[in-house]
């Protein structure tokens, strides 16, 4: 039990530190601070800056297309939801033996039929194919977008320390 606090608690830290990295749309969408970089040191300058200042945004986007890669690969969905289910399923309901006629059931022959069935499943429905599509459209989504926005004025204070 305390376990599970303990992984609540750093997901909730986790999820409040990632929501302050997040900026409003109208900063990541201003169409007036789009432009081409002059060369590779501008972009790559660019893309450094903006990763970081729109971290929060840039989480936000692949978790939009994850979700959209998993809606529309409709096996991936079926599979996941299998064995997902399944393993809920029988974490819930099948603690203990069960008797039915001669044979008793387990609960870990009831896991080696979950993935018997539900491995090959998602083997069938693609899932590398998936990853490697989320991680391709995630990257020309968010290098182009770091590449082209222009840093803020802000940008130019980033660097200055403080001495007191």
């Amino acid at each position: 039990m305390e376990t599970v606090l303990r992984a609540s608690d750093a997901l909730k830290n986790f999820r409040e530190a990632r929501m302050s990295a997040l900026r409003p749309p109208q900063e990541f969408f201003d169409y007036n601070r789009v432009s081409r970089p002059a060369d590779f040191n501008q972009a790559t300058s660019r893309i450094s800056y903006n990763t970081r200042y729109f971290s929060g945004n840039y989480g936000v986007v692949v978790a939009i297309l994850a979700v959209y890669a998993v809606i529309t690969n409709p096996l991936l969905l079926i599979s996941l939801a299998f064995l997902i289910g399944g393993f809920a399923a029988i974490n819930k309901f099948a603690a203990d033996p069960m008797q039915v006629g001669d044979h008793t059931i387990t609960q870990k022959s009831l896991y080696t039929g979950l993935f018997v069935i539900g491995l090959p499943l998602l083997w069938w429905s693609s899932p590398l194919g998936t990853f490697f599509w989320l991680v391709g459209a995630s990257g020309v989504l968010i290098l182009g977008h770091a590449s082209l926005m222009e840093p803020g004025i802000e940008s130019e204070y980033a660097s200055v320390q403080e001495t007191v």
